[in-house]
């Protein structure tokens, strides 16, 4: 599958030939759904937290005997129908984390790399680098290329300027190629990978 290079000058400077096996894989809505349900997992903090009976504080007398009162029978102030009273199976600190094997993490990302480059969504750079820091410049490169919700994913070392310039700019996202993916790549419009980031996500994925 070949695709055109483009510069930040939205300039066309020649041609490079994707791999079939990680741009051009069916799309699989179970296997990506199931990836970007195991990252948000993984990013939850898991520390809500509700008492139970036994951390509330309060009396341990019985508010009233057993019979002979008409009211419903009652051991417990702290009891969970009572005002202030405990939470019955609330929440606990825990882990939401879940198993999901290295062989459908990969084939995850390769299937989020296969549908932008099937809907046409994917670009690729020559290179993602900036001669400043500032903003200006990169913004109006990046609207010349038509890319206002865009994940930049570029080799093993992001250019400093570019990142920073790139920082400022809403709905851009930019990663080194270790730190691509699925939710990522699926929640912004467009996927912008480098020459770098094509070759060396080929060689990881294959």
């Amino acid at each position: 599958m070949k695709t055109s290079i483009k510069n930040l000058n939205n300039e066309t400077v020649g041609e490079i030939e994707l791999s079939e096996a990680v741009f051009g894989l069916p799309a699989r809505q179970d296997i990506l759904a199931r990836m970007v349900l195991w990252q948000l997992a993984k990013r939850r903090a898991g520390t809500h937290k509700a008492k139970g009976i036994s951390e509330i504080s309060g009396t341990t007398k019985k508010p009233w005997r057993q019979k002979g009162t008409g009211r419903a029978r009652a051991g417990s102030l702290r009891s969970p129908q009572f005002r202030g009273g405990a939470r019955i199976f609330g929440p606990v600190v825990r882990s939401h984390e879940h198993d999901l094997t290295k062989k459908v993490r990969k084939l995850a990302l390769k299937t989020a790399l296969s549908v932008k480059a099937a809907e046409g969504k994917l670009v690729v750079l020559e290179s993602a680098k900036a001669d400043s820091h500032k903003t200006k410049v990169l913004f109006g490169q990046l609207q010349a290329l038509g890319l206002k919700s865009a994940l930049i994913i570029d080799g093993a070392n992001v250019d400093v300027n570019f990142a920073r310039a790139a920082g400022n700019i809403p709905h851009i996202d930019v990663l080194p190629e270790q730190g691509a993916n699925v939710y990522d790549i699926l929640r912004r419009d467009v996927l912008v990978l480098t020459r770098n980031a094509v070759e060396q996500l080929e060689a990881r994925l294959k």
